[in-house]
């Protein structure tokens, strides 16, 4: 018997966690249409050269929404606060939401925050919360997915510029333990998800791969880089004359904690292949990472 090929979509394709979506599907054969603002950027010839069909979408323009979809079975769907903000994120992701509802969708899973649900307070949080409630309202087949903290922003911005002068300079108390997981995992999870769409339709999963505190963390770096590292706690102020956003996420980190039971998903979704934080550092080019050039703030 001939079974069809379902069509997943995937939008933020050439950004971290659709492109690790779009990877994970290919991997499992399936069959991607991987949508970006920038069809012909080299990101998006590189998922071409994987196998996926790459197409033009842009958020603020619905028409290029409704063309991208049509056709599709299943939507990963990701937004993003940064380069923007919060207000454009909720309105971006309705409208995303709104396309899926009129293209009539199987499913859409959306990718949002861990404890995103919770009332937190944190801008970016919040935001993904208005579009996780639009979604649920919609009428579509919906699944969401809530990521804890991401393993790969340690490998940029201004984590790396303090690894560089062997520092490992974060917000939050040495001994507070917090959950991450990397856009690998994240993506593997997602594809899971699109492809298991009655075990998980209707459902709201927060996931993480490993829980470390910040001392921990510092071990483990200083391992991969095969460098003395020391931990410094960065104050909440710092942060805060920079992004009042950050600063709330990282009181939310160090008060109530980003609590996510990594044991039980382990378990659960062993086809995930949860990495480890240590896992992640060891996989990373930390030579060629130290000797980019700075970040600028």
């Amino acid at each position: 018997m001939e079974t069809t090929m379902l069509t997943f979509a995937v939008t933020g394709a050439t950004g971290a966690q659709g492109g690790a979506t779009t990877r994970a599907l290919l991997d499992a054969d399936q069959r991607v249409r991987a949508l970006t603002r920038r069809p012909d950027s080299p990101a998006a010839d590189t998922l071409r050269a994987l196998g996926a069909e790459v197409r033009h979408a842009d958020f603020d323009d619905r028409v290029s929404l409704d063309a991208a979809l049509r056709g599709t079975d299943s939507l990963f769907a990701v937004t993003t606060p940064f380069g923007t903000d919060i207000a454009t994120e909720a309105r971006q992701g309705k409208a995303l939401v709104d396309a899926a509802a009129d293209a009539r969708l199987g499913h859409v899973v959306f990718t949002s925050a861990a404890h995103a649900d919770r009332g937190t307070g944190v801008p970016h949080y919040e935001s993904k919360y208005v579009v996780e409630q639009h979604l649920r309202a919609s009428g579509v087949p919906w699944t969401v997915i809530a990521p804890a903290a991401f393993m790969d922003n340690y490998a940029s911005g201004w984590t790396l510029d303090g690894l560089r002068d062997g520092v490992f300079a974060w917000p939050m108390p040495a001994d507070r333990p917090l959950t991450l997981i990397p856009a690998a995992d994240i993506g593997a999870f997602a594809a899971l998800v699109l492809q298991r769409r009655d075990e998980f339709t209707g459902h709201r999963v927060d996931i993480a791969s490993d829980e470390r505190t910040p001392a921990e963390m510092t071990e483990i770096l200083a391992s991969a880089i095969g460098r003395p590292i020391t931990f410094q706690e960065v104050p909440l102020a710092y942060v805060r004359r920079r992004s009042e956003d950050l600063a709330a996420m990282f009181d939310y980190f160090t008060t109530t904690g980003l609590d996510v039971n990594v044991t039980a998903l382990r378990r659960d979704h062993p086809e995930v292949g949860c990495h480890t934080f240590a896992d992640w550092a060891a996989a990373q080019d930390w030579p060629a990472l130290l000797s980019s050039a700075p970040a600028h703030h």
